[in-house]
Protein backbone atom coordinates (compact mmCIF):
# COMPACT_ATOMS: atom_id res chain seq x y z
CA UNK A 1 0.00 0.00 0.00
CA UNK A 2 2.59 2.74 -1.32
CA UNK A 3 1.91 6.23 -2.41
CA UNK A 4 0.03 9.21 0.06
CA UNK A 5 -1.87 7.63 2.38
CA UNK A 6 -4.54 8.66 4.74
CA UNK A 7 -3.94 9.76 8.28
CA UNK A 8 -5.84 8.63 10.65
CA UNK A 9 -9.67 10.46 10.97
CA UNK A 10 -9.35 8.95 14.37
CA UNK A 11 -5.99 8.97 16.63
CA UNK A 12 -5.22 5.66 17.44
CA UNK A 13 -6.42 3.91 20.84
CA UNK A 14 -4.70 0.98 22.66
CA UNK A 15 -2.55 -1.66 21.18
CA UNK A 16 -2.92 -2.63 17.39
CA UNK A 17 -1.46 -6.31 17.89
CA UNK A 18 -3.81 -6.79 21.13
CA UNK A 19 -6.30 -5.87 18.69
CA UNK A 20 -5.01 -9.37 16.38
CA UNK A 21 -4.52 -11.28 19.44
CA UNK A 22 -8.30 -10.95 20.05
CA UNK A 23 -9.36 -11.94 16.82
CA UNK A 24 -6.75 -14.89 16.66
CA UNK A 25 -8.50 -15.75 19.49
CA UNK A 26 -11.78 -15.92 18.36
CA UNK A 27 -11.03 -17.54 15.62
CA UNK A 28 -8.56 -20.40 17.28
CA UNK A 29 -11.82 -20.73 19.73
CA UNK A 30 -14.29 -21.22 17.28
CA UNK A 31 -12.46 -23.94 15.30
CA UNK A 32 -10.27 -25.39 18.66
CA UNK A 33 -7.26 -25.02 17.23
CA UNK A 34 -5.00 -27.12 18.52
CA UNK A 35 -3.47 -25.75 21.69
CA UNK A 36 0.25 -26.80 21.07
CA UNK A 37 -0.05 -25.35 17.50
CA UNK A 38 -1.93 -22.48 18.74
CA UNK A 39 1.21 -21.34 21.23
CA UNK A 40 3.65 -20.90 18.07
CA UNK A 41 0.73 -18.85 16.30
CA UNK A 42 0.21 -16.35 19.18
CA UNK A 43 3.81 -15.43 18.71
CA UNK A 44 6.32 -13.74 16.52
CA UNK A 45 9.50 -15.66 15.58
CA UNK A 46 11.63 -12.94 15.55
CA UNK A 47 11.94 -9.47 15.93
CA UNK A 48 15.06 -7.22 14.49
CA UNK A 49 14.93 -3.30 15.69
CA UNK A 50 17.63 -1.47 14.32
CA UNK A 51 19.10 1.82 15.07
CA UNK A 52 21.32 3.63 12.30
CA UNK A 53 23.28 7.02 11.31
CA UNK A 54 22.71 8.78 8.38
CA UNK A 55 23.83 11.90 7.21
CA UNK A 56 21.67 14.15 5.88
CA UNK A 57 21.71 17.37 3.14
CA UNK A 58 23.14 19.69 5.60
CA UNK A 59 25.71 17.21 6.74
CA UNK A 60 24.45 16.60 10.50
CA UNK A 61 23.53 13.07 11.14
CA UNK A 62 20.59 11.48 12.21
CA UNK A 63 19.60 8.53 13.95
CA UNK A 64 16.56 6.01 12.94
CA UNK A 65 14.97 3.15 13.97
CA UNK A 66 13.76 0.71 12.16
CA UNK A 67 12.07 -2.45 11.96
CA UNK A 68 11.55 -6.14 11.15
CA UNK A 69 9.08 -8.74 12.51
CA UNK A 70 9.19 -12.31 11.32
CA UNK A 71 6.03 -13.80 12.43
CA UNK A 72 5.95 -17.65 11.02
CA UNK A 73 7.28 -19.29 8.14
CA UNK A 74 5.77 -22.65 8.45
CA UNK A 75 4.18 -21.90 4.66
CA UNK A 76 7.30 -20.25 3.41
CA UNK A 77 9.73 -17.19 3.01
CA UNK A 78 8.87 -14.46 5.33
CA UNK A 79 6.60 -12.13 3.20
CA UNK A 80 5.32 -8.34 3.91
CA UNK A 81 5.44 -4.56 3.24
CA UNK A 82 7.90 -2.18 4.75
CA UNK A 83 6.23 1.04 5.85
CA UNK A 84 7.67 4.53 6.26
CA UNK A 85 5.79 6.81 9.02
CA UNK A 86 5.87 8.62 11.97
CA UNK A 87 3.61 6.18 14.18
CA UNK A 88 5.24 3.24 13.12
CA UNK A 89 6.82 0.89 16.21
CA UNK A 90 7.12 -2.47 17.35
CA UNK A 91 3.90 -2.94 18.72
CA UNK A 92 2.42 -2.36 14.94
CA UNK A 93 4.78 -4.05 13.20
CA UNK A 94 4.09 -7.20 15.12
CA UNK A 95 0.53 -6.89 14.55
CA UNK A 96 1.24 -6.13 10.84
CA UNK A 97 3.14 -9.20 10.33
CA UNK A 98 0.87 -11.50 11.85
CA UNK A 99 -1.93 -10.12 9.94
CA UNK A 100 0.48 -11.14 6.74
CA UNK A 101 0.50 -14.73 8.17
CA UNK A 102 -3.13 -15.55 8.03
CA UNK A 103 -3.46 -13.26 4.63
CA UNK A 104 -1.02 -15.79 2.91
CA UNK A 105 -2.27 -18.87 4.30
CA UNK A 106 -5.34 -17.62 3.17
CA UNK A 107 -4.55 -16.80 -0.04
CA UNK A 108 -3.08 -20.32 -0.75
CA UNK A 109 0.19 -18.61 -1.35
CA UNK A 110 3.90 -20.67 0.00
CA UNK A 111 4.64 -17.29 2.00
CA UNK A 112 5.05 -16.66 5.81
CA UNK A 113 3.79 -13.55 7.17
CA UNK A 114 6.45 -10.25 8.09
CA UNK A 115 6.43 -6.85 8.20
CA UNK A 116 8.79 -3.68 8.58
CA UNK A 117 9.38 0.07 8.51
CA UNK A 118 10.95 3.19 9.92
CA UNK A 119 10.06 5.79 12.56
CA UNK A 120 10.05 8.43 9.90
CA UNK A 121 8.01 11.56 8.59
CA UNK A 122 9.23 11.15 4.79
CA UNK A 123 7.49 14.60 3.66
CA UNK A 124 10.36 16.04 6.00
CA UNK A 125 13.22 14.73 3.83
CA UNK A 126 14.45 15.30 0.17
CA UNK A 127 14.33 12.45 -2.16
CA UNK A 128 18.52 12.25 -1.81
CA UNK A 129 18.26 12.06 1.83
CA UNK A 130 15.17 9.42 1.42
CA UNK A 131 17.69 7.45 -0.97
CA UNK A 132 20.33 7.24 1.25
CA UNK A 133 18.17 6.40 4.82
CA UNK A 134 16.42 3.10 2.78
CA UNK A 135 20.10 1.99 1.89
CA UNK A 136 21.28 2.33 4.98
CA UNK A 137 18.17 0.66 6.53
CA UNK A 138 18.42 -2.28 3.99
CA UNK A 139 22.35 -2.54 4.96
CA UNK A 140 21.53 -2.95 8.32
CA UNK A 141 18.79 -5.54 8.40
CA UNK A 142 21.98 -7.35 5.90
CA UNK A 143 21.52 -11.05 6.59
CA UNK A 144 18.17 -10.72 8.33
CA UNK A 145 16.26 -10.31 4.49
CA UNK A 146 16.70 -12.62 1.48
CA UNK A 147 15.06 -13.81 -1.82
CA UNK A 148 14.38 -17.18 -0.35
CA UNK A 149 13.83 -16.21 3.02
CA UNK A 150 12.20 -12.77 4.10
CA UNK A 151 11.28 -11.16 0.34
CA UNK A 152 10.42 -6.83 1.60
CA UNK A 153 7.54 -5.14 -0.29
CA UNK A 154 6.16 -1.68 -0.87
CA UNK A 155 3.43 -0.56 1.95
CA UNK A 156 2.45 3.35 3.61
CA UNK A 157 4.75 5.34 2.20
CA UNK A 158 7.12 3.32 0.10
CA UNK A 159 6.93 2.54 -3.48
CA UNK A 160 8.54 0.66 -6.56
CA UNK A 161 11.20 3.65 -6.48
CA UNK A 162 11.74 2.59 -2.79
CA UNK A 163 12.07 -1.05 -3.34
CA UNK A 164 14.63 -0.51 -6.56
CA UNK A 165 16.78 0.88 -3.85
CA UNK A 166 16.33 -2.10 -1.59
CA UNK A 167 17.04 -4.51 -4.51
CA UNK A 168 20.13 -3.02 -5.53
CA UNK A 169 21.75 -2.43 -2.14
CA UNK A 170 21.36 -5.73 -1.26
CA UNK A 171 22.93 -6.52 -4.44
CA UNK A 172 25.86 -5.10 -3.81
CA UNK A 173 26.49 -7.19 -0.85
CA UNK A 174 26.25 -10.36 -2.61
CA UNK A 175 29.41 -11.89 -4.62
CA UNK A 176 29.02 -10.73 -8.60
CA UNK A 177 28.17 -14.82 -9.51
CA UNK A 178 25.46 -14.47 -7.17
CA UNK A 179 23.75 -10.79 -8.02
CA UNK A 180 21.40 -11.84 -10.98
CA UNK A 181 20.02 -14.95 -9.09
CA UNK A 182 18.89 -12.56 -5.92
CA UNK A 183 16.58 -10.13 -8.01
CA UNK A 184 13.81 -11.63 -6.73
CA UNK A 185 14.59 -10.44 -2.79
CA UNK A 186 11.99 -7.44 -3.02
CA UNK A 187 8.38 -7.90 -5.05
CA UNK A 188 7.17 -4.12 -5.61
CA UNK A 189 10.10 -3.28 -8.00
CA UNK A 190 9.71 -0.97 -10.90
CA UNK A 191 8.81 -2.66 -14.27
CA UNK A 192 11.83 -2.47 -15.62
CA UNK A 193 13.99 -3.43 -12.98
CA UNK A 194 11.97 -6.76 -12.52
CA UNK A 195 8.85 -5.57 -11.51
CA UNK A 196 5.17 -7.68 -12.43
CA UNK A 197 2.94 -5.87 -14.69
CA UNK A 198 -0.32 -5.62 -12.31
CA UNK A 199 1.10 -4.70 -9.28
CA UNK A 200 0.75 -1.21 -8.78
CA UNK A 201 -3.09 -1.84 -8.82
CA UNK A 202 -3.30 -5.30 -7.60
CA UNK A 203 -4.36 -4.28 -3.29
CA UNK A 204 -7.07 -2.69 -5.06
CA UNK A 205 -8.15 -4.67 -7.89
CA UNK A 206 -8.32 -7.39 -5.17
CA UNK A 207 -10.75 -5.06 -2.99
CA UNK A 208 -12.74 -4.39 -6.29
CA UNK A 209 -12.98 -7.96 -7.34
CA UNK A 210 -14.35 -8.98 -3.39
CA UNK A 211 -16.70 -5.59 -3.87
CA UNK A 212 -18.17 -7.35 -7.06
CA UNK A 213 -18.34 -10.68 -5.94
CA UNK A 214 -20.45 -9.48 -2.51
CA UNK A 215 -22.32 -7.28 -4.51
CA UNK A 216 -23.27 -10.08 -7.03
CA UNK A 217 -24.32 -12.45 -3.99
CA UNK A 218 -26.19 -9.81 -1.66
CA UNK A 219 -28.31 -8.08 -4.99
CA UNK A 220 -26.46 -4.85 -5.19
CA UNK A 221 -26.35 -3.87 -8.79
CA UNK A 222 -22.97 -2.05 -8.83
CA UNK A 223 -23.97 0.31 -11.72
CA UNK A 224 -25.16 2.95 -9.76
CA UNK A 225 -23.89 1.61 -6.30
CA UNK A 226 -22.62 4.26 -4.09
CA UNK A 227 -18.92 4.04 -2.53
CA UNK A 228 -16.70 6.10 -0.15
CA UNK A 229 -12.94 5.50 -0.17
CA UNK A 230 -10.99 6.42 3.24
CA UNK A 231 -7.16 6.64 2.02
CA UNK A 232 -6.56 7.59 -1.86
CA UNK A 233 -3.37 6.32 -2.11
CA UNK A 234 -2.65 3.43 -4.42
CA UNK A 235 -5.19 1.17 -2.93
CA UNK A 236 -7.82 3.88 -2.58
CA UNK A 237 -7.52 5.12 -5.98
CA UNK A 238 -7.24 2.10 -7.90
CA UNK A 239 -10.03 0.42 -6.08
CA UNK A 240 -11.95 3.49 -7.00
CA UNK A 241 -11.13 3.78 -10.28
CA UNK A 242 -11.92 0.20 -11.24
CA UNK A 243 -15.03 -0.08 -9.26
CA UNK A 244 -15.83 3.19 -11.22
CA UNK A 245 -15.17 1.10 -14.32
CA UNK A 246 -18.04 -0.61 -13.14
CA UNK A 247 -20.87 1.80 -12.65
CA UNK A 248 -20.48 2.68 -8.99
CA UNK A 249 -20.37 6.12 -8.06
CA UNK A 250 -18.10 7.78 -5.92
CA UNK A 251 -19.75 10.05 -3.68
CA UNK A 252 -16.61 11.48 -1.11
CA UNK A 253 -13.23 10.66 -0.46
CA UNK A 254 -10.65 11.56 2.63
CA UNK A 255 -6.99 11.74 2.82
CA UNK A 256 -4.17 13.43 5.10
CA UNK A 257 -5.32 16.70 3.45
CA UNK A 258 -8.80 16.86 4.04
CA UNK A 259 -12.23 15.42 2.78
CA UNK A 260 -14.11 16.10 -0.55
CA UNK A 261 -17.92 14.90 -1.39
CA UNK A 262 -19.82 15.09 -4.47
CA UNK A 263 -23.65 13.00 -3.93
CA UNK A 264 -23.72 13.45 -7.87
CA UNK A 265 -20.25 11.45 -8.20
CA UNK A 266 -16.80 12.27 -8.11
CA UNK A 267 -14.69 11.53 -11.40
CA UNK A 268 -11.76 8.84 -9.82
CA UNK A 269 -9.51 9.47 -12.76
CA UNK A 270 -9.45 13.37 -12.63
CA UNK A 271 -9.47 12.99 -8.53
CA UNK A 272 -6.30 10.57 -8.79
CA UNK A 273 -4.40 12.92 -11.13
CA UNK A 274 -5.10 15.99 -9.32
CA UNK A 275 -4.28 14.11 -5.71
CA UNK A 276 -1.21 13.03 -7.17
CA UNK A 277 1.65 14.66 -4.54
CA UNK A 278 -0.84 17.44 -3.01
CA UNK A 279 -4.13 15.17 -2.04
CA UNK A 280 -7.64 15.43 -2.37
CA UNK A 281 -7.92 19.12 -0.57
CA UNK A 282 -9.41 21.23 -2.85
CA UNK A 283 -10.46 19.03 -5.94
CA UNK A 284 -12.39 21.35 -8.65
CA UNK A 285 -14.86 18.68 -8.80
CA UNK A 286 -16.29 18.35 -5.59
CA UNK A 287 -16.70 20.49 -2.39
CA UNK A 288 -14.59 20.12 0.89
CA UNK A 289 -16.57 18.03 3.77
CA UNK A 290 -15.66 17.25 7.46
CA UNK A 291 -13.35 14.63 7.80
CA UNK A 292 -14.21 13.91 11.33
CA UNK A 293 -17.67 13.36 9.80
CA UNK A 294 -16.39 11.28 6.92
CA UNK A 295 -17.09 8.25 8.37
CA UNK A 296 -20.91 9.11 8.68
CA UNK A 297 -21.18 9.42 4.11
CA UNK A 298 -24.23 7.54 3.61
CA UNK A 299 -23.28 4.94 0.66
CA UNK A 300 -23.75 1.49 -0.29
CA UNK A 301 -19.92 0.43 0.21
CA UNK A 302 -17.18 2.62 2.35
CA UNK A 303 -13.38 1.40 1.55
CA UNK A 304 -11.36 1.95 4.49
CA UNK A 305 -7.89 2.10 2.38
CA UNK A 306 -5.79 4.68 5.11
CA UNK A 307 -4.64 3.18 8.37
CA UNK A 308 -5.65 1.15 11.31
CA UNK A 309 -8.34 1.29 14.27
CA UNK A 310 -10.55 3.69 12.50
CA UNK A 311 -13.64 1.98 12.57
CA UNK A 312 -13.76 1.69 16.94
CA UNK A 313 -16.49 1.86 19.91
CA UNK A 314 -16.93 5.58 19.27
CA UNK A 315 -17.52 5.89 15.25
CA UNK A 316 -18.55 2.15 14.29
CA UNK A 317 -22.39 3.61 15.30
CA UNK A 318 -22.19 6.38 12.88
CA UNK A 319 -21.62 4.50 9.55
CA UNK A 320 -24.22 4.53 7.12
CA UNK A 321 -23.29 2.17 4.50
CA UNK A 322 -24.15 -1.87 3.82
CA UNK A 323 -20.62 -3.09 3.24
CA UNK A 324 -17.42 -2.07 4.62
CA UNK A 325 -14.53 -3.40 2.27
CA UNK A 326 -11.60 -3.10 4.00
CA UNK A 327 -8.82 -1.95 1.74
CA UNK A 328 -6.33 -1.33 4.70
CA UNK A 329 -4.79 -3.30 7.64
CA UNK A 330 -6.69 -3.45 10.84
CA UNK A 331 -9.45 -0.43 9.95
CA UNK A 332 -11.91 -1.89 12.21
CA UNK A 333 -11.10 -2.74 15.93
CA UNK A 334 -13.04 -5.66 17.54
CA UNK A 335 -15.02 -2.92 18.92
CA UNK A 336 -15.92 -1.85 16.21
CA UNK A 337 -16.73 -5.15 14.17
CA UNK A 338 -19.03 -6.06 17.28
CA UNK A 339 -21.09 -3.00 16.70
CA UNK A 340 -21.03 -3.60 12.94
CA UNK A 341 -22.27 -7.10 13.44
CA UNK A 342 -25.01 -6.07 15.64
CA UNK A 343 -26.01 -3.32 13.22
CA UNK A 344 -26.05 -5.47 9.90
CA UNK A 345 -23.46 -4.40 8.19
CA UNK A 346 -21.10 -6.64 6.40
CA UNK A 347 -17.37 -6.41 6.33
CA UNK A 348 -14.83 -8.07 4.01
CA UNK A 349 -12.22 -8.47 6.13
CA UNK A 350 -8.42 -6.86 5.14
CA UNK A 351 -6.78 -10.39 5.11
CA UNK A 352 -9.28 -11.46 2.15
CA UNK A 353 -10.27 -8.08 0.75
CA UNK A 354 -6.51 -6.72 0.50
CA UNK A 355 -4.87 -9.72 -0.43
CA UNK A 356 -4.12 -8.87 -3.99
CA UNK A 357 -1.05 -7.10 -3.07
CA UNK A 358 0.52 -10.30 -1.90
CA UNK A 359 -0.96 -12.79 -4.52
CA UNK A 360 1.02 -10.46 -7.19
CA UNK A 361 3.89 -9.99 -5.17
CA UNK A 362 3.70 -13.70 -5.55
CA UNK A 363 3.44 -13.72 -8.96
CA UNK A 364 6.10 -11.21 -9.45
CA UNK A 365 8.48 -13.47 -7.12
CA UNK A 366 7.66 -16.72 -9.40
CA UNK A 367 8.84 -14.65 -12.52
CA UNK A 368 11.97 -13.65 -11.53
CA UNK A 369 12.85 -17.07 -10.47
CA UNK A 370 11.74 -18.46 -13.64
CA UNK A 371 13.01 -16.01 -15.80
CA UNK A 372 9.60 -14.94 -17.44
CA UNK A 373 7.07 -12.00 -17.40
CA UNK A 374 3.38 -12.25 -17.69
CA UNK A 375 1.20 -9.98 -19.46
CA UNK A 376 -1.62 -8.05 -17.93
CA UNK A 377 -4.24 -10.42 -18.94
CA UNK A 378 -2.58 -13.29 -17.48
CA UNK A 379 -1.69 -11.47 -13.87
CA UNK A 380 -5.55 -10.40 -13.50
CA UNK A 381 -7.01 -13.72 -14.48
CA UNK A 382 -4.60 -15.16 -11.82
CA UNK A 383 -5.23 -13.14 -9.60
CA UNK A 384 -8.83 -13.07 -10.15
CA UNK A 385 -9.06 -16.78 -10.04
CA UNK A 386 -7.02 -16.48 -6.34
CA UNK A 387 -8.99 -13.97 -5.51
CA UNK A 388 -12.45 -15.61 -6.03
CA UNK A 389 -11.21 -18.67 -4.58
CA UNK A 390 -10.26 -17.25 -1.23
CA UNK A 391 -13.64 -15.21 -0.84
CA UNK A 392 -15.56 -18.28 -1.44
CA UNK A 393 -14.02 -20.10 1.51
CA UNK A 394 -14.62 -17.46 3.70
CA UNK A 395 -18.54 -17.58 2.38
CA UNK A 396 -18.80 -20.77 2.74
CA UNK A 397 -16.91 -21.10 5.97
CA UNK A 398 -19.07 -18.25 7.55
CA UNK A 399 -22.16 -19.87 6.73
CA UNK A 400 -21.18 -23.52 8.06
CA UNK A 401 -20.15 -22.78 10.98
CA UNK A 402 -22.67 -19.49 11.53
CA UNK A 403 -19.78 -16.84 12.13
CA UNK A 404 -18.86 -13.67 10.68
CA UNK A 405 -16.38 -13.20 8.13
CA UNK A 406 -13.54 -11.80 9.48
CA UNK A 407 -13.44 -15.01 12.11
CA UNK A 408 -14.08 -17.70 8.75
CA UNK A 409 -11.40 -15.91 7.17
CA UNK A 410 -8.78 -16.45 10.08
CA UNK A 411 -10.54 -20.16 10.48
CA UNK A 412 -9.83 -20.95 6.55
CA UNK A 413 -6.24 -19.19 7.59
CA UNK A 414 -5.40 -21.23 10.33
CA UNK A 415 -6.65 -24.72 9.22
CA UNK A 416 -4.24 -24.46 7.03
CA UNK A 417 -1.42 -23.88 9.11
CA UNK A 418 -2.68 -26.22 11.56
CA UNK A 419 -2.63 -28.92 9.18
CA UNK A 420 0.69 -27.91 8.18
CA UNK A 421 2.49 -28.26 11.43
CA UNK A 422 0.43 -31.44 12.12
CA UNK A 423 2.18 -32.93 9.32
CA UNK A 424 5.50 -31.25 9.67
CA UNK A 425 5.52 -32.07 13.45
CA UNK A 426 7.67 -29.93 15.75
CA UNK A 427 11.31 -30.13 15.91
CA UNK A 428 13.01 -31.85 17.45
Amino acid sequence: MSGVMARPAVARRGSVYEDVRRQFDRAADVMGLDPEVRKILETTTNEIVVHFPVKLDGGHIESFTGYRVQHNNVLGPYKGGLRFHPAVDLDEVRALASWMTWKTALAGIPFGGAKGGIQIDPSKYSKREMEHITRRFTFALAGNIGPEYDIPAPDVNTNPQIMAWILDTYLQMMPAQQRQSCTHVVTGKPVEAGGSVGREKATGQGVAYCVEAWAEDHELEMDGATIAVQGFGNVGSWAARLLAAQGARLVAVQDVTGAVAAPGGIDPEALAAWAQGRGVAGFPGARPTDPETFLETPCDVLIPAALEKQITRETAGALRCRLVAEGANGPTDPDGDEILRDRGIAVIPDILCNAGGVIVSYFEWLQNKRGEFWDLEEVDRKLRRRMLGAYQKVSDTARARGVDWRTAAYVVALQRLETVYKERGIFP
